[in-house]
């Protein structure tokens, strides 16, 4: 478990495929996470509250309709990512300050709701 930033070790992984991203590394903070999609400058800082709300888990999501069953009045404001830890090559858990910690972020979904400019441009 990782409890702050951590450089993902892309050289020793093997290839990934269909080409799915991995990012560079990714940097715990209290207010959220910064993952560095690439060295060139590509990243995003996730806040911790988004997403918390935004946890795939199947008890904050349901399975089969994909509607929210997270009540966000029950998600502190300061909530916080305590550690992360990775799942596979293909995402992370976050165990988060309220004691949640079942959702999986995949890269690929992370990637998809990057919140730089970059990605946010060309969206």
């Amino acid at each position: 478990m990782f409890t702050e930033g951590f450089f993902l070790p892309t050289a020793s992984f093997t290839p990934v495929p269909n080409n799915k991203p991995v990012p560079y590394a990714i940097n715990r903070q209290d207010n959220g996470l910064r993952v560095e999609w690439d060295q060139t400058g590509h990243e995003g800082f996730f806040p911790a509250r988004d997403l918390r709300l935004a946890c795939p888990c199947a008890g904050c999501v349901e399975e089969m309709s994909g509607r929210p069953l997270l009540d966000p009045g029950t998600v502190p404001m300061q909530i916080r990512p305590v550690s992360v830890e990775l799942v596979g090559a293909y995402g992370i858990r976050i165990h988060w300050s309220d004691g949640h910690s079942t959702g999986i972020y995949t890269f690929e979904r992370l990637l998809r709701s990057c919140p730089c400019q970059r990605c946010t441009r060309s969206q």
